[in-house]
């Protein structure tokens, strides 16, 4: 019978590896995805539906409409904070 002794430094590093997998998991990977729907974008901007509505019509935001969803290209996202960003006197 052969057996194996974990160490406490076993156990630690397994934990690591586990979270770090998990985290890679449901870490948001905007940055690889050309395309993103309502929900990503109000969260990369942190606004209200509204607000991502108006930011559609006022053509700050260029989107693209395929049957009832809408998209919005990551660059073009990234763009519109690059253009709203002002410094603090």
């Amino acid at each position: 019978m052969n057996l194996e002794i974990l160490t406490r430094d076993d156990i630690v590093n397994l934990k690591t590896e586990l979270l770090d997998e998990i985290r890679k998991m449901i870490e948001p990977r905007n940055e690889s995805r050309e395309w993103l729907k309502n929900a990503e974008v109000r969260k990369i901007l942190n606004c209200s539906p509204g607000t991502l509505q108006n930011l559609r019509i006022n053509g700050i935001l260029p989107f693209s409409k395929i049957g009832g969803t809408i998209y919005y290209a990551y660059s073009d996202v990234m763009e519109v904070l690059k253009l709203n960003k002002r410094k603090v006197a």
